[in-house]
């Protein structure tokens, strides 16, 4: 990673210290939640954007917390990446925070009696400040302690209305999480036993491809995979994500498993790229494939909207994965290495806003129906029109129909496997897209259909909260429309590996 080192001070710690001090406050305070969740979907997003445009302005930035610089300190490292997630994290958590302001702050009915409106908004705001640590840190311990946080904060979300079933998914992801994290922490040590440094730019310039470095990159990437629910470690995902409130699924599917993943882009492209070798990259990408087809399978046959999206998070989650074999592990340059992982980031972004505004809409058909059954569904095309449009719109954006943040991801990445002659990936890819198709489709079916409407009672949904998953899904869409922005910010501090390939 290439940074400027900066002097001024650890400013960006701002945006891992707003959202801690909101969490703590709405502890305390729990009744004053309604204003700390119109000041930081503000505040944070706001600072998010300053943080970007720093990295715009001066490239890859490598600020030492206290004055003390890494072996003997620790810094943060933000590059365009980083930035990247940072700012999208922050558009989601916002409109998240926004979209459940009246059900669980103290103005909503029976708040104050729930557990769910006590602990929401302190949990989401743990979540933020979690997400923002790990997209700052330049430290692999520093980046467990944020993914525990994270896991925590995740796991009280799935429980948070305290039903037996929600609390067995709970309890589930929990298991996993467990397993994920021993997994990476016994990596991490391996590593510190090896090159006496946790910082990831020094590991990066001692690690070779030793048989040491080799385990302990194999046994981070397992446990990383398991809470990013890559198959087959997906088994957590669907109960968890489809049980949840509506808002903490947006969270659970369009920000939480990408923390992880970033941590393994992280790790083979910045810190170890010469030790990937040929067997990693296929080995991940065989498991990406098999999410594709697997989750959309289970996604077509599902009867529930929820479950339809959780499923669908399975799928789309394998498209990530393709970034690593499509970026070589054949041991020479490989030109087309920087579209593969442009597109898989991009992808990344596209799917965060596009799930989180369809889980929202779910939310929304559940409000006004008191159930997500797809066959329920008819008429809400009439009654809930806003909804409907901002459920296409980010279905398409999932299926990579122009002009989607999802098209640009999957052409860049579809242009990398035919550049690269590896035509399985781009059939994987094309398939996975024809499938999102089917499962997407039913319930747009359902909705506008008028069979029936006169029989249909539907609850009166405000429509300023439908806006929100709209904006959302309409952010996903830019994406693609204004794509060359973010393809020139993710350039900022690429790693090398990104451009020539893994080795």
């Amino acid at each position: 990673m290439a940074f400027f080192e900066a002097s001024e001070g650890p400013w960006p710690a701002l945006l891992i210290g707003v959202p801690l001090l909101a969490a703590f406050t709405a502890i305390v305070t729990w009744r004053a939640a309604r204003l700390l969740i119109w000041s930081g979907a503000a505040v944070v997003p706001v600072l998010s954007v300053v943080l970007l445009a720093r990295v715009i302005h001066a490239g890859g930035l490598r600020l030492p917390i206290g004055g003390w610089a890494p072996p003997l300190g620790i810094a943060f490292a933000v590059d365009g990446l980083s930035a990247g997630f940072i700012v999208v994290t922050g558009l989601v958590m916002a409109g998240v925070l926004l979209f459940a302001l009246p059900q669980f702050t103290a103005s909503a009915p029976g708040a104050a009696e729930s557990r769910a409106g006590y602990a929401f908004v302190p949990l989401v705001f743990l979540a933020w400040a979690a997400l923002n640590a790990l997209f700052l840190s330049g430290d692999l311990f520093n980046l467990y302690v944020a993914l525990e946080l994270l896991t925590l904060s995740a796991v009280a979300l799935v429980a948070i209305d305290g039903r037996s079933g929600t609390i067995a998914a709970a309890i589930r992801y929990a298991l996993f999480g467990l397993f994920g994290s021993l997994a990476y922490l016994l990596g991490a040590a391996l590593l510190y036993a090896v090159h006496g440094t946790l910082d990831m730019a020094l590991i990066a310039e001692r690690a070779t491809a030793d048989g040491a470095t080799v385990i302990a990159g194999a046994l981070m990437t397992a446990g990383l995979a398991a809470k990013t629910a890559l198959f087959p470690f997906h088994a957590w995902l669907p109960p968890a994500h489809s049980g949840a409130p509506a808002p903490a699924s947006a969270i659970l599917s369009g920000l939480v498993p990408k923390a992880s993943f970033y941590i393994i882009v992280r790790i083979w492209f910045d810190v170890m790229p010469q030790a990937a070798g040929t067997i990693m990259p296929v080995l991940l990408g065989v498991l990406g494939s098999c999410a594709i087809i697997y989750g959309s399978v289970l996604a077509i046959r599902q009867e529930q909207l929820k479950l339809v999206i959780a499923y669908s998070t399975v799928a789309q989650l394998g498209y990530l994965f393709l970034i690593f074999p499509l970026a070589g592990g054949g041991g020479e340059p490989q030109p087309w290495a920087a579209g593969a992982w442009t597109g898989g980031i991009i992808h990344a972004f596209s799917h965060a806003l596009a799930k989180a505004a369809m889980f929202l809409c779910a939310g929304l058909f559940m409000e006004a129906l008191g159930h997500d059954r797809i066959a329920g569904l008819r008429g809400a095309a009439h009654h809930l029109p806003l909804t409907v449009f901002a459920f296409a719109l980010a279905g398409v954006s999932l299926m990579g129909l122009p002009p989607s943040g999802g098209f640009t991801a999957k052409y860049l990445l579809l242009t990398a496997s035919f550049a690269g002659g590896q035509i399985g990936w781009a059939i994987v890819i094309m398939v996975g897209g024809l499938l999102a198709a089917l499962y997407l489709f039913r319930p747009l079916t359902y909705a506008f259909t008028r069979r029936g409407l006169e029989e249909r009672e539907f609850a009166r949904v405000p429509r300023p909260r439908q806006v929100i998953p709209l904006l959302l899904a309409g952010l996903s869409i830019l994406l693609g429309i204004a794509s060359a922005a973010p393809y020139d910010i993710l350039q900022i501090g690429r790693p090398h590996a990104a451009v020539e390939g893994l080795e």
